[in-house]
């Protein structure tokens, strides 16, 4: 039962970042993955680019910084979970 809790957690934090993208943003994510098919050599350097900037835009680096914060046992210094300034 924690594990489907803590998978519930993971998923509402990137639900959250995922809703950081306007609808059109999300989807041209999932048209650009698509098309790529998991291999970075199926974009072209614009698409790699744009798909790059969007995914930028989510912050994956805060993400995983939360998600690291939601299972340690410590509480975690604000650089670690948000980065540097």
């Amino acid at each position: 039962m924690a594990r489907l809790l803590a998978a519930a957690q993971v998923l509402m934090l990137a639900r959250s970042h995922w809703h950081r993208l306007e609808p059109h943003e999300r989807r041209r994510v999932i048209a650009l993955v698509y098309q790529g098919r998991g291999i970075n050599r199926n974009l072209s350097a614009r698409e790699k680019a744009e798909l790059a900037r969007l995914i930028a835009k989510a912050d994956p680096r805060l993400f995983a910084g939360l998600v690291a914060q939601r299972f340690s046992p410590v509480p975690l210094p604000g650089r670690v979970v948000r980065g540097r300034r």
